[in-house]
């Protein structure tokens, strides 16, 4: 292979090489040669900017040193220098593009599988997605950085576009949804409104009552219970037809809530038995038994008996308990129904 020094000096115009010494160049050949370096390190900059600037830093150092003075042996030096340093830079941006084609490649095979994720969530958009998927992979193959920066602008653009129509499509479907959950969220508290009801009576079921107290354990609440039973209602069903008895436990239901605070529940416990969850201590429940026996039982008229309307006297058996800590709801509730048993054994042997 010639060198470069042999080069320069066999292609320099106006000079004999019968005048030169074999083994000095002349001025001529090395400013020509020093342009030479000068002009591959700014080449090298432009070609690969990251890589580039150490190469031109460093053939300008060497330019340099051979402006100051040379010899023969100093251009041969620097011919092996300027070789390994231009083999080196080569290894080194050759491998920089090999990195970074291989990682726009990388980086098209996800945006492909993404978009063909995407389409595959919305049968309307996927013969699109699929499409351009697969020139997505296309442009994967491509070794022209050029190429691939353009298919690239004009597949994102594309994907912009069917994103841009889903997500107006979608929003219509959104608004639909949110219309449609919120009617079942009405129907869904209704239900659950009706699920924590006694149907007969409209008053707090056996399971919204057990949820109150639990609740009012789990926090340590102060409260007791009052367990109603009336006595005798067997007699009216047996007498006066279902119906009747019907019509009596919801009269009486609606006197026993209006007749409770607001803030305490009433519920039917099952039968002809009524609980009430009193937010207060014995003293104070004890009170409000008495307030039921002024207010709340006595005649009744009912509309339902198989004989006409009739007239009949309502008694009932109540018992009240207070929780106390460790107490669990089913002692709680079996203290209170014992309570309401001994006053109906006392009221049997009165009668």
């Amino acid at each position: 292979m010639i060198s470069l020094k042999k080069y320069l000096d066999s292609h320099t115009p106006g000079l004999s090489t019968v005048e030169q010494e074999p083994d000095e160049p002349s001025a001529a050949t090395m400013e020509a040669y020093r342009a030479t370096l000068l002009a591959i390190g700014k080449v090298a900059t432009k070609v690969s900017p990251d890589l580039g600037v150490e190469l031109e830093a460093s053939l300008r150092g060497l330019e340099h040193r051979l402006s100051v003075s040379y010899t023969s042996e100093s251009v041969k030096r620097t011919e092996k220098q300027v070789e390994v340093q231009l083999n080196e830079w080569g290894e080194r941006a050759s491998g920089q593009f090999k990195a970074q084609a291989d990682e726009v490649k990388q980086l098209l095979l996800a945006l492909s599988k993404t978009a063909e994720s995407v389409g595959s969530r919305d049968q309307g958009y996927s013969t699109k997605f699929s499409d351009l998927t697969g020139r997505l992979e296309k442009i994967g193959q491509l070794n022209d950085i050029t190429q691939i920066r353009t298919s690239i602008v004009e597949r994102v653009a594309e994907l912009k576009s069917s994103v841009d129509q889903m997500t107006r499509d979608n929003q219509q479907l959104v608004a639909q949804l949110r219309a449609e959950v919120s009617i079942y969220e009405t129907r869904l508290k209704s239900v659950e409104h009706l699920a924590l009801k006694d149907q007969l009576t409209g008053l707090a079921n056996r399971r919204s009552v057990e949820d109150r107290i639990t609740w009012n354990i789990q926090n340590s609440e102060e409260f007791c219970v009052l367990m109603i039973d009336l006595d005798r209602f067997k007699q009216v069903n047996d007498n006066y037809g279902h119906p009747a008895g019907d019509d009596l436990l919801k009269q009486f239901a609606t006197e026993l809530q209006l007749n409770t605070r607001s803030g305490d529940l009433v519920g039917r416990w099952g039968g002809d038995e009524f609980i009430v969850v009193l937010s207060s201590h014995l003293t104070a429940a004890k009170a409000h038994t008495e307030r039921v026996k002024q207010w709340v039982l006595g005649k009744y008229t009912l509309h339902g008996a198989s004989k006409g309307s009739i007239v009949i006297q309502v008694d009932a058996s109540i018992g009240a308990a207070q929780w106390v800590r460790g107490q669990t709801m089913q002692q709680l509730i079996a203290e209170a129904d014992a309570a309401m048993y001994r006053e109906k054994k006392l009221s049997s042997q009165k009668s």
